[in-house]
C-alpha cells in the first residue's frame, strides 16, 4: 500500500512505543506508578560526554526491569534495538545553552539531550501523568488508549461519509460512461474526490499506528477500504490515461503533494494527468476504455478484460458488441461471450436504475 501519512519520522517514533510493545508496557507501568522517569534510547560519543555516574548493566530489557530501575532518580539508557538495558541511575548533563520551552527539570533535560545527541529521549511526568517523546527538535506527547479509540472511531465515521460521497460520484461517472458523455472535468472531479478520501484516511493512519494492538479492528476496516480505493483509482487511471500500476502510484504521489486550494483546481489536475487542455476545454468529451465497469462482471479474468479493451478500443463498442463480435476476441468462447453480454446488461440496469 501507498502510505500517505505526511510525517514519516513521527510515524516511526510512534511505532516504537505503540501498545503491544514491551517498551510501551514498561512506560505504562512507570506512568501508573507515578514515579516519573527519563529514558534514553541508543548510545553515541556525544551521549558518553554528557553521562555521569550511575552503573553499567547490559542486561536483557523487560517491562518489569524498566519499572524497577525508574524508581531511582537517574536516567535509564537502553540499546537502540530496545533489547538491552545498558545503564541505570545515570546523571545527564546536556549543554545548558540549548534552548528549551519546557518547564520541568526532567522535560528540560530530555529536550536538550534529544537536541544535542539526536537520540530518542522519553520523559514520563510524575506530576502531569504524561509520556513525552523527543528526538532532535521533535516532540510528541502520547495519548491514552481511550482518547485514541474515540478519535479513531470519530475519524472512521467521517471517512465513511467521504467514501459515500465518492461512491455517489463513481455511480454518476458510470452513468456517463454508459451514455458515452464523460468529459475531462468529470474525470478530474472524481480524482479530486479520491484524493480527499485518501487525505482523510491519512489523518486516521497515525492514530491507528499509535493504538498498536488496541487498534486491530479499526486497522482491518481501514485496510479493507484502502484495497477498494486503490483498485478503483487504478482502474480510473487505466480507463482514461492508460497508466500502469507504477504510473498510478506516481500520479497519486503528485496529487498528495498539492495543497487544498491546488487540489480544487480542475485545470491543474488535468495538466498533471496529461490531459491536453491547451487545445481542449475541460468540457471536452473523453471515452472510458472500460476497465472499471468490466471488472464488475463476475468471474471475468483480468487477462480477458485487457483483451477486450485492446480489441474494441472504447467501452461503448464493448457495451454494444454482439456475442459473435465478442467471440472474435482471443480467449472468449460462446459461453463467456454470453456471460459478458448478460453481465453488461445487468450493470446497465443497476446503474441506470439508481437515477
Amino acid at each position: 500500500m501507498l502510505n500517505r501519512f505526511q510525517d514519516r519520522e513521527l510515524l516511526d517514533l510512534i511505532r516504537l512505543v505503540q501498545p503491544g510493545t514491551a517498551l510501551r508496557e514498561g512506560l505504562e507501568n512507570v506512568r501508573r506508578a507515578k514515579t516519573g522517569a527519563l529514558i534514553v534510547v541508543g548510545e553515541s560519543e556525544e551521549m558518553d560526554r554528557i553521562v555521569h555516574g550511575g552503573f553499567h548493566m547490559d542486561t536483557d530489557f523487560s517491562p518489569y526491569s524498566l519499572y524497577e530501575l525508574a524508581k531511582m532518580d537517574g536516567a535509564v539508557i537502553i540499546s537502540s534495538d530496545y533489547k538491552r538495558i545498558l545503564h541505570a541511575n545515570v546523571e545527564l548533563n546536556p549543554n545548558s545553552y540549548i534552548p528549551t520551552l519546557e518547564t520541568g527539570i526532567r522535560h528540560r533535560t530530555a529536550e536538550r539531550v534529544a537536541k544535542q545527541t539526536e537520540c530518542i529521549v522519553i520523559s514520563i511526568s510524575q506530576r502531569r501523568d504524561m509520556i513525552t517523546i523527543y528526538k532532535g527538535a521533535r516532540k510528541y506527547v502520547l495519548r491514552d488508549v481511550v482518547s485514541l479509540l474515540a478519535s479513531a472511531n470519530q475519524g472512521m465515521q467521517t471517512l465513511d461519509k467521504y467514501y459515500s460521497h465518492l461512491d455517489e460520484e463513481l455511480e454518476d461517472l458510470a452513468v456517463l460512461e454508459i451514455e458515452n458523455t464523460v468529459t475531462v472535468h468529470d474525470v478530474c472531479r472524481v480524482i479530486q474526490r479520491f484524493e480527499m478520501v485518501f487525505r482523510m484516511a491519512a489523518e486516521i493512519d497515525g492514530t491507528i499506528v499509535e493504538l498498536g494492538t488496541e487498534g486491530r479492528l479499526i486497522s482491518m476496516q481501514m485496510n479493507e477500504l484502502l484495497v477498494r480505493l486503490y483498485k478503483d483509482i487504478n482502474n480510473i487511471f487505466l480507463d482514461y490515461l492508460g497508466a500502469g500500476v507504477e504510473s498510478s502510484f506516481e500520479m497519486l504521489n503528485q496529487l498528495a503533494s498539492l495543497d487544498t486550494d491546488e487540489l480544487l483546481e480542475s485545470d491543474r489536475i488535468a495538466r498533471m494527468l496529461n490531459f491536453d487542455i491547451e487545445n481542449s476545454a475541460l468540457g471536452s468529451g473523453i471515452e472510458s476504455k472500460g476497465y472499471r465497469l468490466l471488472t464488475r462482471i463476475p468471474r471475468l479474468p483480468t487477462s480477458v478484460v485487457k483483451k477486450l479493451v485492446q480489441h474494441f478500443e472504447g467501452f461503448s463498442k464493448i457495451l454494444f458488441a454482439t456475442t459473435d463480435e465478442l467471440e472474435e476476441v482471443d480467449g472468449i468462447g460462446s459461453v463467456r461471450a454470453q456471460a459478458i453480454v448478460t453481465g453488461l446488461r445487468r450493470i446497465v440496469e443497476k446503474t441506470m436504475g439508481h437515477l
